[in-house]
């Protein structure tokens, strides 16, 4: 039966280059206007993406332009004076005030793949230029943080003096010391997901800003050739660091980052690195997982998964990659079939129908998986791939579909709770959110010793909008105090991931046609 769905607003050719030695996987607008969406929008789902969108506005440091929260204000304006860097842009991870480059590259990479793919869906509700104005609020901040070739700063403020403080931003005064990792102090991980974040970004500024786009594809590969050629862990070499955003392992990100760099370059010796011994060794293929901002193997599969899906016959790949990322491809069926709440090989959820993998940040597996899934199914359809195998069943597109807007319409309230776990949209949503700038009115300096406002029984004075919770236990239940913060913190990485999972069922169109 035909189904009306959303296709890629981005769609996969491939380019032979270089006398046919070298192809290139690039994302390219659809013919129709450029990456214009002839569905319509659902309307429900276009209030919520505005809504997610503003997390970043909340979030920003630095001095801001055009800001449209009224209870911030510029902060963090002299981070990296003493390295004589700018390094007052970027985001706050959460509700405290550090930026951890780590999460935050993530968060970029997720932001620009969805603009790459539903580009014209967000466009098409009004929503592109704010999440490319979040993006390039990131991008700067990387772009700054990387000054030489290997050399990378991927931390600004004491984490364990920061947690000890219940402060404004604004306000605070404490100092701000860097962390960078250099060839004798590595940092693979955090390196390689910065690599893929500016790889994507220079994808999605590639039509608007040139330079910009070069500029980032170039830090790119230098990060990238750093990240392998110095071969560590971040958490190794800063074990301090480990409390916060521990990294357990390297290897998904320098996969994650070939597999971005072979799209923004062309250059298939990236994907041979991403098929070739690195992949047989680092990607644990026929083992799905579940897509995080620590595991990247999912992701990469299914990126990769674009090539098995697109290319055709002389398209100048050689067959070794062509059969290496057929097993990308394969993986990445496997973790379509654990998404899919009728499959065999099922994952756990809860009685409410969300997809239920850690009690810390409960949402953010179902959001990323349903991301994935949006996706997998839009290139299923573009490319004329109407059934996915799991074991003795099938499955189409429009089951993964079905899921994907399961979990989204879960979030924002279709669940037993009745609460929106998107702050700022809906009836009923979280008030207490565990972010410090939320819960102090504006004109109040606190100092260090602002605890009164973290123990205060009322709601937050200030609305964290589009903040995106940790979300509820296993049996679907939420508390809403401020110091619960397994469930009532907000992260920036979480809001990247529901933008790209509702710019993905935003809209409805016909199945778009390859222009391979």
């Amino acid at each position: 039966m035909a189904q009306s769905v959303r296709c890629c607003c981005w769609l996969l050719v491939l380019t032979l280059v270089a006398l046919g030695i070298t192809a290139a996987v690039v994302f390219v607008r659809h013919k129709n206007g450029g990456g214009g969406v002839p569905g319509s929008v659902d309307p429900k789902y276009a209030e919520a993406l505005a809504v997610a969108l503003q997390f970043f506005q909340v979030q920003k440091s630095g001095k801001l332009v055009k800001n449209e929260i009224p209870w911030r204000g510029d902060s963090a304006v002299d981070d990296g004076q003493e390295a004589g860097l700018d390094l007052s842009k970027g985001m706050y991870d959460a509700g405290d005030h550090i930026k951890f480059g780590f999460p935050m590259a993530f968060t970029a990479t997720m932001l620009s793949w969805s603009v790459l793919e539903y580009g014209g869906a967000m466009r098409a509700a009004r929503q592109r230029d704010s999440a490319l104005d979040a993006l390039r609020w990131i991008m700067d901040y990387l772009l700054n943080a990387h000054p030489s070739d290997d050399e990378l700063y991927i931390q600004v403020g004491d984490p364990e003096a920061d947690h000890k403080c219940w402060e404004r931003p604004e306000t605070m005064s404490e100092k701000r010391p860097l962390t960078k990792i250099t060839a004798k102090s590595p940092g693979s991980d955090v390196a390689a997901e910065t690599a893929a974040a500016m790889a994507a970004a220079s994808l999605v500024y590639k039509p608007i800003d040139g330079t910009y786009s070069s500029s980032l594809l170039r830090h790119a590969e230098q990060l990238f050739a750093f990240a392998d050629r110095h071969r560590g862990s971040y958490t190794h070499t800063f074990p301090k660091l480990s409390a916060y955003y521990n990294s357990t392992t390297y290897q998904d990100e320098l996969l994650w980052a070939a597999g971005w760099l072979f799209h923004a370059t062309g250059n298939g010796s990236y994907l041979s690195y991403a098929t070739g011994e690195n992949g047989q060794e680092f990607a644990d293929l026929g083992n799905p997982r579940y897509f995080s901002w620590d595991d990247k193997r999912p992701g990469t599969q299914v990126l990769l998964s674009r090539v098995s899906f697109f290319a055709s016959q002389g398209s100048g790949i050689e067959q070794d990659s062509l059969d290496g990322v057929e097993s990308y491809k394969q993986t990445a069926d496997a973790v379509m079939c654990i998404l899919l709440p009728d499959s065999e090989t099922a994952a756990p959820r809860t009685e409410g129908g969300l997809l239920y993998v850690a009690d810390w940040n409960s949402l953010q597996h179902p959001v990323a998986s349903a991301f994935l899934a949006a996706v997998y199914s839009d290139y299923m359809l573009t490319s004329g791939k109407t059934e996915l195998s799991c074991g003795s069943q099938t499955f189409s597109p429009a089951d993964l579909r079905k899921f994907a807007k399961s979990q989204a319409d879960y979030v924002l309230g279709e669940n037993p709770m009745k609460v929106s776990y998107l702050v700022g949209y809906g009836d009923s949503y979280p008030q207490q959110v565990h972010h410090r700038g939320a819960s102090i009115p504006a004109d109040v300096d606190t100092g260090c010793g602002g605890q009164e406002w973290l123990e205060s029984p009322e709601p937050n004075p200030n609305v964290a909008t589009g903040a995106l919770v940790g979300g509820p236990f296993r049996n679907d239940s939420f508390v809403d105090k401020r110091d619960n913060v397994m469930q009532n913190e907000a992260t920036t990485y979480n809001s990247a991931l529901i933008v790209g999972l509702l710019s993905g069922i935003l809209s409805t169109s016909p199945v778009a046609q390859s222009l391979s």
